[in-house]
């Protein structure tokens, strides 16, 4: 009387099993930030990063070349030579005198020149001499971890360099438009699409010698991105190349921001310089688990 007779079984995992039944659970969804970038940013790249700022701690002062080395540019070239060339041509079409044309194409390639920096010859190092990344992946780090925290260090050393540089325009008056201030959102994109393509090319490189292709890419960049002279002034040919460059994305951004001169074209060359860092990520992450983790 008391007894349950035909009592309702509840399906279990071992069921499933046992009747030869595939038994798929729904998988969470996964943020958008992740689904596009591959593994996302995450707790470990930012380990990373906490590791580089310890490791520089004591030598803070290599990071002075950075900041220097444009405001350098920015005296001698701006200043100097803008005194012999006069005004020149802006964005807008009016013209503007040579060191105010000069100074936003100079922040350009403060944050190129430190992205690169990081992500090539110091990336480099660590990979093959110092074997840093073999040490990190001997912790719970992962290998996307790994190349998203080098890349997220090379943005906060581009950043700053950006930011410093802005404020020596900022004091010797070539400032002329509140836009000026979205100029280091843009130098950390011009860092993300050099840090991506840096570390991304480093993961092919065998020696130090490799390195002088290096320079040959940014040497010719730095001279011909429109940083110095108007992209009117080169041969046809010439500007054509120079438009499908990424330097002379950053440089076009950089110049339209710092003089107020803000159309929706600029998205086009923002959007250049996304897809630039994210095919960067992309193969890097790839090469480096490869190598890393064979």
């Amino acid at each position: 009387m008391g007894s349950v007779v035909g009592a309702a079984h509840v399906p279990t995992d071992a069921d499933a099993v046992t009747a030869g039944v595939d038994l798929e659970l729904p998988r969470p969804r996964q943020p958008l930030a992740r689904r596009l970038v591959p593994g996302g940013v995450g707790r470990g790249a930012l380990r990373v990063v906490e590791r580089n700022t310890t490791a520089y701690r004591r030598q803070w002062y290599l990071f002075l070349t950075g900041l220097v080395e444009p405001a350098l540019y920015l005296l001698s070239i701006g200043i100097g030579v803008g005194g012999l060339v006069g005004k020149v041509p802006a964005p807008g079409g009016e013209l503007v005198d040579y060191k105010t044309f000069v100074a936003p194409g100079l922040m350009a390639a403060a944050a190129m020149n430190g992205a690169v920096l990081d992500t090539t010859f110091n990336f480099f190092f660590k990979f093959k001499y110092a074997h840093t990344f073999d040490a990190m992946l001997a912790t719970p780090l992962r290998v996307r971890d790994v190349a998203y925290g080098e890349m997220t260090w090379a943005l906060l050393r581009g950043a700053l360099y950006s930011a410093a540089f802005l404020v020596t325009m900022a004091i010797v008056g070539l400032v002329h438009s509140w836009w000026a201030l979205f100029s280091v959102p843009a130098g950390l994109l011009i860092g993300a699409a050099f840090a991506g393509a840096g570390i991304a090319g480093t993961t092919f490189m065998r020696s130090w010698i490799d390195f002088d292709y290096v320079n040959l890419a940014l040497i010719p960049m730095f001279l011909f991105s429109a940083v110095f002279f108007p992209i009117s002034q080169y041969p046809e040919v010439v500007q054509w190349i120079v438009r499908v460059t990424p330097l002379y994305q950053g440089v076009v951004l950089e110049r339209a921001l710092i003089l107020g001169h803000v159309e929706w074209s600029l998205l086009l060359n923002a959007a250049y310089l996304v897809v630039m860092a994210w095919l960067g990520l992309r193969v890097a992450t790839r090469r480096l688990s490869r190598m890393l983790q064979p």
